[in-house]
């Protein structure tokens, strides 16, 4: 069963950087979009979506990198790993890369998406796959897919 009270700590490469997640993800994710792929310096970005009230940033000031639009990638200014994102027209809601976690191995990722642009070779355990995003009105159903297959 998820527990409402965990509490996940991750931080940057170099640690100057620090936060904390509270509570389960919403849904954790595999991008395999080029944009995460050039971000990561790999075959896709891992993410876990969590209610922006659960996310706190304990250490240091991220900064904006990636490209600077409505959707905001935070990386630490110093070692620029990649942290969290801010996605456009869910100011409520935050991506918080997986990796960054200390326990980032928990976290399997549940949907991937752009699969339309995966390296070939490129695998994740995913159990949903999407070419781009899945339709917007596809994501009730999958949060509650993914809460139940966490309990």
């Amino acid at each position: 069963m998820a527990d409402r009270n965990e509490v996940h700590k991750g931080e940057c490469r170099c640690g100057q950087v620090r936060f904390l997640v509270e509570g389960p993800p919403v849904m954790t994710m595999a991008c395999h979009c080029t944009g995460c792929q050039r971000m990561t310096a790999s075959a896709f970005s891992l993410s876990a979506f969590y209610p922006s009230a659960a996310f706190r940033v304990l250490q240091g000031e991220p900064v904006i990198g990636g490209l600077h639009g409505p959707t905001r990638h935070f990386f630490c200014p110093h070692c620029m790993s990649w942290l969290f994102t801010r996605p456009e027209g869910l100011d409520d809601f935050v991506n918080v890369r997986t990796t960054m976690l200390d326990d980032a191995g928990r976290f399997v990722p549940f949907i991937e998406t752009f699969t339309s642009e995966a390296l070939p070779w490129a695998k994740t355990p995913a159990i949903h796959s999407f070419e781009k995003f899945p339709p917007m009105e596809r994501y009730p159903e999958l949060v509650e897919d993914f809460a139940r297959h966490r309990a």
